[in-house]
């Protein structure tokens, strides 16, 4: 699974990067998280608002912060 945290850098960006690697860690998925801070790269994803969530090169969340709660329930939809 690849998954990318999309963002500027700004504090709620690096909270979903946070919430995102711990929930992949609660899971015991094997998973590659790349964190996207280049706006171009961020604006040819489509992603509209920041922070962003793409798994598997579909964007699954845009302008929220997950909790780890709520980004377990997504990944486990891509299981």
């Amino acid at each position: 699974m690849k998954i990318k945290v999309l963002g500027s850098g700004c504090k709620n960006c690096k909270k979903l990067l946070e919430n995102v690697t711990e929930a992949v860690n609660q899971i015991g998925l094997k998973a590659e998280i790349l964190y996207v801070t280049d706006m171009m790269a961020i604006a040819n994803s489509g992603l509209m608002r920041t922070p962003g969530l793409i798994i598997d090169e579909k964007i699954v969340s845009a302008g929220k912060v997950l909790t780890v709660e709520e980004a377990k329930d997504l990944l486990k939809e891509y299981l």
